[in-house]
């Protein structure tokens, strides 16, 4: 009986291990000053035969709504600050409504470092009132560890997404991963639904941007603020041209506070690099994570590492960190899969971060993505990703299918 104990026990940090394995060894791309993408046979063929030319700078693709102004006069409103009217009537929310423009030099260094944590914190009432008789106990909190730098080196898929919201600059976290319509070129993101749309009764957020292995070099945030952009966003930033989440999100979510919503708390981000480049995200960084609609439950895993940029005290979001437990189950709507729920005390920021297993062959695989946690932080949990999930993941592939 002791030998099974503490064979339980391990079982975790042996996943862990596996899982940062994973990482380290698909990320492959060349250092942020490189101009060559990833070491693979199908990145480097890629990129070596696409001679096309993206748009950069103004010129950058738009996808407006059919129902919002198109001209250029209004288009530079919107530049100039007629992006920060939050109000109700003209805060566009359907899922067919998302835009954002792109702005040059919105998101430099010192704003970034300034965004607030999108924190959706639950109380224990909350949890205890949805809570069903199948539901584990509260896990015991595991101490969250820094990732080792370069990022690019140990956690390349791994960035941060930020945004403008009512509340301002607002920052969570984000995955790259990738897509089967195209692949070894994949430029979609996986996050949080809560990190792109407010939920019932709110709309999208704006000036959404990811930022791959973000401040590559682990600086502290007395020096991130007030460092070049290279240092920064090594892998430039890569601004959403479309992002998807669930009808479920969107008609029931709350992106403040409480528990509602968190089932289904997924959504993809699809995004192009600010200056236009024709290679993609994946091909840049060196590495994208498959994510695993079908994966075991809750009760069936063994270990799971969860990563992000937590953001509130006592973390300040310049680092990367993450945390590694068996996972327990959690229920926050009876008619909803259950949650993945794990010991961590990683704090708001980590919202959107990748939560990951073994696949076959030892491969990391995104199972889900950080949704909501208590204060102080004890637990992260994080939705099942099943047909819901999959089908706003199939809705931006089959939206983007052969254009990258």
């Amino acid at each position: 009986m002791p030998s099974i104990r503490r064979s339980s026990r391990r079982r975790p940090a042996l996943a862990a291990a596996a899982v940062v394995a994973a990482l380290a060894v698909t990320a492959t791309a060349c250092g942020p000053g490189d101009d060559e993408a990833g070491s693979s046979p199908d990145a480097s063929s890629s990129a070596g035969s696409d001679t096309s030319q993206g748009k950069g700078g103004d010129e950058f693709d738009l996808n407006l709504p059919k129902d919002l102004p198109t001209s250029l006069q209004d288009l530079e409103k919107w530049k100039d600050g007629g992006w920060e009217n939050w109000d109700k009537k003209d805060w566009l929310r359907d899922a067919a409504d998302f835009v954002n423009p792109y702005i040059k030099d919105l998101w430099k260094p010192d704003r970034m470092q300034d965004a607030q944590d999108a924190t959706k914190d639950v109380t224990e009432e909350e949890v205890a009132a949805a809570s069903g008789p199948q539901d584990d106990p509260e896990p015991r909190p595991v101490q969250a560890s820094k990732v080792k730098t370069p990022y690019h080196k140990h956690a390349a898929p791994v960035g941060k997404l930020f945004f403008d919201s009512p509340e301002g600059p607002s920052v969570c976290s984000g995955t790259v991963v990738k897509d089967p319509r195209n692949p070894g070129k994949s430029n979609l993101v996986a996050t949080a639904g809560h990190c792109v749309h407010g939920g019932k009764g709110k709309g999208w957020y704006r000036n959404i941007v990811f930022v791959p292995s973000y401040n590559d070099l682990g600086r502290p945030a007395n020096q991130v603020g007030s460092g070049s952009a290279h240092e920064v966003y090594p892998y430039k930033q890569w601004w959403a041209t479309w992002a998807q989440t669930t009808g479920y999100w969107i008609d029931r979510g709350d992106g403040v506070d409480g528990a509602r919503g968190a089932s289904q708390d997924f959504a993809v981000v699809q995004v192009k690099a600010e200056d236009g480049s024709a290679k993609s995200v994946e091909e840049t960084v060196g590495a994208a994570l498959e994510i695993n609609f079908n994966a075991p439950t809750p009760k069936q895993q063994t270990g799971l590492t969860s990563y992000g940029y937590p953001a509130a005290p006592p973390y300040d979001g310049a680092l990367m960190h993450r945390c590694t437990a068996r996972p327990g189950q959690l229920t926050t709507d009876p008619s909803q899969p259950a949650l993945y729920r794990i010991g961590c005390t990683m704090t708001g920021g980590t919202s959107g971060g990748g939560i990951l297993a073994n696949g076959d062959g030892g491969k990391a695989q995104l199972v889900s993505v950080n949704s909501i946690g208590p204060r102080p932080a004890t637990w992260l949990a994080g939705p099942y990703l099943g047909t819901e999930a999959k089908g706003v993941f199939d809705a931006i592939s089959k939206r983007h299918a052969g254009k990258n």
